[in-house]
């Protein structure tokens, strides 16, 4: 399993890329596994923490996180 994240700025802000590759054990059962249930959970799993991760990014919640006052 590997998970890595990149930042970009844009315009109006940054943008983050999510890059996850994983491959299962068992050879073609595990492969079997992953297209049939392991993918499509992870994806949803990872769409739901990336929106949490924007909403604390683009509010000032993120602040109670990381114990920092608000200014």
């Amino acid at each position: 399993m590997r998970h890595e994240h990149y930042f970009k700025a844009n315009g109006t802000g940054t943008v983050m890329r999510d890059v996850f590759a994983f491959e299962s054990p068992l050879g073609v059962l595990g492969k079997l596994v992953d297209a049939l249930i392991l993918r499509r959970y992870l994806q949803k799993f990872l769409e739901a923490r990336c929106a949490v991760i924007k909403q604390y990014a683009e509010s000032d919640s993120w602040r109670d996180i990381l114990n920092v006052p608000a200014s």
